[in-house]
């Protein structure tokens, strides 16, 4: 099945990308390819395009999109973790731009047998790689009531998350858990029917925290950052598309931090750090129109932050 996914502040997102038609481009996220298909439209024949994704579907699906493009395109399914070892391996030492577009895609909601979706019942999945062998199933099952609590409360900021953990441990002591329906059941059983009534669905911090988890979303996010400034060209554009405010925080914090020049206590009289800012931070962050509100209620969480490299 192809992989559809509407994406999310695509013009304000490329437009802040691309500065040189004739310069190298990477998409860490590549998924249904909405971004990668007017990235390559602003680029000339001796421009480059690489996209990376870690589903296989997106591959397939970016291979096809992407077949009659003008310039270069490399599609290369690993983990936006890597991303300087795929740069290695295609012998790219700089880049002019680096887009990251963070969280779960409509095509892996969607599609029910991934197990993303509270709104329908499928196997207990929520892996971005398939080929993985650690899966929600085996947190929901495996994991202490202590560790599930921790988990929900920091990755999903669920106030009843104590509560959840405590009905899951209870409910699997008779029989495992094995799908989507059961885990929302029981969210539903633990969520006091007050607390329902308003807000979001009541599993959607819960599955939140347990898809990060299985993917470990946010462990990885700060030195991917990190090395792709590394990996951009002086006047190259790093983009960062979040969708909540864990992932969020962590790509504020990290651009702020390598956008700082002296980093020495305010006690020295004298700078002895030698820190240098690696980056400038474009503006305030970008966040959704109505009009886009109104085709797509999925990006309203959305913000895109850029960052450009600066000369040392």
């Amino acid at each position: 099945m192809e992989f559809h996914h509407i994406s999310v502040l695509l013009k304000e997102s490329v437009s802040a990308l691309v500065t040189n038609p004739e310069g190298i481009y990477v998409d860490c996220t590549l998924g249904g390819s909405g971004h990668a298909e007017h990235v390559v439209k602003q680029l000339g024949s001796s421009g480059r395009f690489i996209g990376i994704d870690q589903d296989p579907a997106a591959i397939q699906t970016g291979k096809a999109k992407l077949a009659n493009a003008k310039c270069q395109v490399d599609i290369v399914q690993d983990n936006f973790q890597n991303i300087g070892r795929v740069l290695d391996e295609l012998d790219i030492s700089k880049v002019d731009g680096i887009l990251f577009d963070l969280g779960v895609s409509s095509h892996q909601l969607d599609i029910a047998e991934r197990g993303f979706s509270y709104m329908q019942d499928a196997p207990l999945d929520m892996r971005m790689n398939p080929n993985s062998k650690f899966s929600a199933y085996d947190v929901l099952n495996r994991y202490s009531e202590e560790q599930l609590a921790d988990i929900i409360i920091n990755y999903g900021e669920e106030r009843w998350a104590k509560r959840i953990a405590k009905f899951i441990v209870e409910y699997r002591s008779n029989k495992i858990i094995e799908t989507t329906g059961e885990l929302v059941d029981i969210i539903k059983r633990a969520i006091p029917s007050a607390a329902r009534r308003d807000g979001p669905h009541p599993a959607k911090r819960t599955f939140q925290a347990i898809r990060i988890e299985v993917n470990n979303e946010l462990g990885i996010l700060k030195d991917a950052f990190v090395t792709s400034v590394e990996r951009l060209a002086v006047g190259g554009r790093l983009c960062i598309i979040t969708f909540h405010s864990l992932e969020d925080r962590i790509a504020k914090q990290t651009l702020q931090l390598m956008a700082k020049g002296c980093i020495c206590p305010k006690s020295l009289p004298i700078c002895v750090c030698n820190n240098k800012p690696q980056v400038k931070i474009l503006g305030k962050p970008i966040v959704p129109s109505v009009i886009e509100l109104e085709e797509n209620p999925r990006a309203r969480s959305a913000k895109l932050r850029v960052a450009e490299k600066v000369k040392l």
